[in-house]
Parts: C-alpha cells; structure tokens; sequence
C-alpha cells in the first residue's frame, strides 16, 4: 500500500503555494513540478530541450521526415535524443488513447534496443523505421492542433485515501477527468507516480494495458524522469478508456481473494529457485489449467518461497508454448495473411504481455510485484483452444537436411523469404540442437526484423524474445529462438514504409 498522510497532503498543498508564488517555469527548473504539471487548464505541454526535436517530428510531412532526420543524425544527433522525443510527441498527439499510436509508442525502445545489435552503418534504421511510422500517424490523426494531452489541474489526495485505490475506481467508472485530475497530484516520485498506476494497470488484462504500462516507466531511461507523468498519464487514460462499464473483471475479485488466502500481503517475496521440473509443472499449470487455477498456482508458490524469477520463468514458457503450438490466422486481414502468427496472434500478445508483467514484477513495490506475478499467470492462461497438441513446426524436423552453420543459417534464410513457418522453425531447433552460437541466427532474424513492417509488431516482438532468452535457464532458451524464427517467417514480405528511404540516405 501506498499511504498519503496528512503530512503528504499537507506538503502537496505547501508545494501548490510554492509554485504559484514562484512561477511554473521556475517551480519546474527547481524540481518542485513535473514540466507536465507546470501549468493548469488549457495549454501546450513543454518538453524542454526535447521540445523542438519533438515538434518537428509532429510537424513534418512523413515525405519529408527521412531526409531531414538523417540530416540530425549526420550532424550529430545521437538515436537515444531521436527515440526520447520520438515517445514525447507520441505521447502528447495521442495519450493512449489510438490503437496505432500506442502501439508505436511500445515499439521505440525495442527499436532504439535493436539498433544496438546492428553495425555502425545500419543502427539508425529500426528507429527511423518506427519515428516514421510515427509520423504517418500523427499526420492523420491532425497533428499539433489535435494533441490529447495538455497541462491538467491536479486534484489532491483526500486525507486517508490512497491515491492508487481512487485510481483504480475511477478507471473503472471510465471517468478520465477526475482520475488524470488525481494522478497529477502523485508528484513525489516518478516511482510512486508508477506504483499508484499500477492499482489501475492490474485491475484487468489486456496486453496493450500492460505493454504500455511497462515502456512508459523503461522510456524515463531516455526520457528524465521529470517526464514521467507525461508518459505514465497514457495508462490512466488507456485504463479509463478500457473500462467495462461499471461491471467487475474475474481478476478485480480474485486477486484480493488470492492475497488473503495465502497470506502474501506482509510476506516478504521468496528467493527459493524452482529447478527445471518445477519451471515446466507451474507453465503446464499456466497453459492448460484455466485462469483462475493459475492464479491460484502462482499465488501458492509465492507463498512457499519461490522466486519471482522461476514464476516467471514459467508464465513466459506458457506463453511461448501458445505461439508455437498456435495453428496460424483463420483469415486474412491486410497483410496478415492466412496462417500467420505475427500481428496480435494469441501467442505473440501473450508473449509479449507476460514480459512486460516479468518486468513490471521487478520494478515495482511488494505489493504491485504480487500483482503482477499473480494476474500475469492469470492474464496467460485460458487462451489455448485453438492451440495444436504438438509444436506447429513437428513433423518437419525430420526434413533438415542442414549439416554446418552455415548451411543452416543459407536455409533459414530461404525459408523465411518463401514465408514457410514451419520449416523456418524446424531449422531453428535443429540448429540450437547442434550447439551453434545464438548469434548469427539472431542476426538473420533482426535483419528481417529491422526490415518487415511487421503489423505494428515486429519491434516488441524482436525485444520480448531476446530478454527472454537471456533470461531462460539453457533447457528452455532455444524455444525463443525457434518462435522467433516462426514470426519473422510470417511476417516476411510486407517491407516496413520509410525504410528503403533511410536504407538509401545511409548508404547502409
């Protein structure tokens, strides 16, 4: 629980005089106020010295974006300035409220984390990719003249409430008004702004909810913190937009029910690893049992110790079980064609969701790490009923023929071109099999990864299997690498706009 105290009221009000005596401007270049919050009522959000790199990729035509960013990056502009301003004016067009924008937000910072992997001459491309991706929208949206957020009027805590309980109902009524009102309140720290969110965030499951949760808080790495509530502000309005009209979510009674049974609300989290049939039993749990028995699983073995890294070591093999046993899109929607599994595939959001819970799980307050280890279990399972009883690839194990590294990386790549899931697959397993480094086949995919538009998931994607398989114990690695290989097979052939522009311009 997070309490504000009288003193914290008191302090609230004391800092609210401070600021107006003073000024916003100054009140903000003393630390005493978010620049978000540097205002109140009708106005324009300032990002200070991200504002003017962050206007212009509000403001200029995505025609024209390309050349004028690689014209920043040749001048000195470095990628991480690029991605900061990037999620900025993304967060100020949009709020978390456009399905398109958001999901361009979430892609940044696995963007920004994929040109790492590249060679010198190629690192700009997976970030100019998504800002143009940005850009496209934003200019359909309207652009500066149609932003969502604004500087808004905090509203104080009450005496004795918890900020992040009246959070929580006031997401559920879906009334944005009062609850950005008292999120703007929340100034203390970024990471009290973060944990109050979260009473919110795991009040019900839906991945965007999570992802978005979780790049808000990693983008005050590029960011400052003192952009925090800019960036976490999305997450109030996504949960006050994603409300079930007043009636309650499974999870919203389960979850306190859970608690209480096991005793967990004063129990400090165990450090007791779970060996690798530990691991498998609770993911066998968590891809086949139902919800609400998996919730349950995961709230027993933190009540008898386990650590949050073998639950969720678990939750994310019940995730990857879904994608690579998920019979592939029933029918065609764009350039999701028939049979693919990139996109919002169940397997791919479940992955995706389970490692932004892994995430939020490790940097939250005991009492959002039990939440988040206990509604990631429950947000995972229940999502196999069109799942296969075998991995997707099987039955073409048995066709590889490949003998080196090489030429299993040559058929791979083959495969991939020719959009065949399976085999792609079945490669990838016989080539972690045979002891190969990881890397080059990691390089293969990220080319593609770098280079496919991906339906708007390619980036996340990329990200949540690479720290997946860093954070698997070896018995499990290779399964990321095989799902990874599955996607960037179903994705191939659908050219990301705006990259063969920057892949001109950069000589790359």
């Amino acid at each position: 629980m997070i309490p504000n105290t009288r003193r914290e009221f008191l302090a609230d009000v004391g800092r609210g005089m401070l600021i107006a005596s003073v000024g916003a401007a100054v009140a903000t270049d003393m630390g005493l106020a978010p620049a978000a919050l540097a205002a109140e009522g009708p106005g324009t959000i300032d990002f200070g010295k991200f504002e003017p790199l962050a206007a212009l990729l509000q403001d200029t035509p995505k025609e024209k974006l390309i050349p004028v960013l690689v014209g920043k990056i040749k001048t000195g502009t470095d990628l991480r300035t690029l991605t900061a301003a990037g999620c900025l004016a993304n967060a100020r067009e949009f709020g978390g409220k456009h399905y398109e924008g958001y999901h361009t937000f979430m892609a940044m910072a696995p963007a920004f984390e994929m040109s790492k992997e590249l060679p010198e001459g190629q690192k700009p491309l997976p970030v100019l990719k998504v800002l143009y991706r940005n850009a496209t929208h934003i200019q359909a949206k309207g652009g500066r003249k149609n932003e969502e957020l604004h500087p808004v009027k905090p509203i104080p805590v009450p005496e004795g409430k918890v900020a992040g309980e009246m959070l929580q109902q006031l997401t559920r009524k879906g009334d944005p008004t009062t609850a950005e009102g008292i999120f703007a309140s929340v100034q203390d720290t970024p990471e009290d702004a973060f944990n109050h969110i979260m009473y919110a965030v795991a009040d019900d499951i839906n991945v965007h909810r999570t992802v978005l949760a979780w790049r808000s808080w990693a983008m005050l790495d590029f960011c400052g913190k003192e952009h925090a509530h800019t960036l976490l502000r999305q997450s109030v309005l996504f949960c006050c937009h994603e409300n079930r009209n007043g009636q309650q979510s499974q999870i919203q009674a389960l979850l306190p029910k859970l608690v209480d049974q096991y005793k967990l609300a004063g129990k400090k989290l165990g450090a007791k690893e779970g060996d690798t049939a530990w691991v498998e039993a609770l993911a066998k749990v968590v891809y086949g049992g139902g919800r609400a028995k998996a919730a349950d699983a995961v709230a027993a073995a933190l009540a008898e110790g386990f650590s949050p890294a073998s639950i969720t070591e678990a939750i994310s093999l019940a995730a990857n079980h879904l994608l690579l046993c998920d019979m592939g899109r029933t029918k065609a929607i764009g350039e999701k064609q028939l049979g693919s599994v990139h996109g919002d595939s169940v397997g791919l959001h479940a992955s995706d969701a389970a490692n932004a819970w892994r995430n939020i799980a490790k940097v939250s307050n005991h009492r959002n790490a039990l939440a988040a280890l206990i509604v990631g279990a429950y947000h995972t399972a229940g999502q196999n009923g069109g799942q296969s009883k075998e991995f997707y690839h099987t039955a073409e194990l048995g066709n590889v023929k490949a003998a080196t590294a090489k030429d299993f990386l040559h058929q791979t790549e083959e495969a991939i071109k020719a959009g065949n899931q399976a085999v792609a697959a079945a490669l990838a397993q016989k080539y972690c099999e045979a002891g190969h480094s990881e890397r080059p086949l990691f390089d293969l995919l990220l080319r593609y990864g770098v280079s496919e538009d991906g339906a708007l998931h390619a980036e996340k994607y990329y990200r949540t299997a690479v720290e997946e398989y860093a954070m698997m114990r070896p018995a499990f690695k290779w399964r990321q690498l095989v799902s990874l290989a599955r996607v960037t097979a179903s994705e191939h052939g659908h050219t990301a706009p705006g990259y063969a522009e920057a892949k001109k311009l950069l000589g790359a």
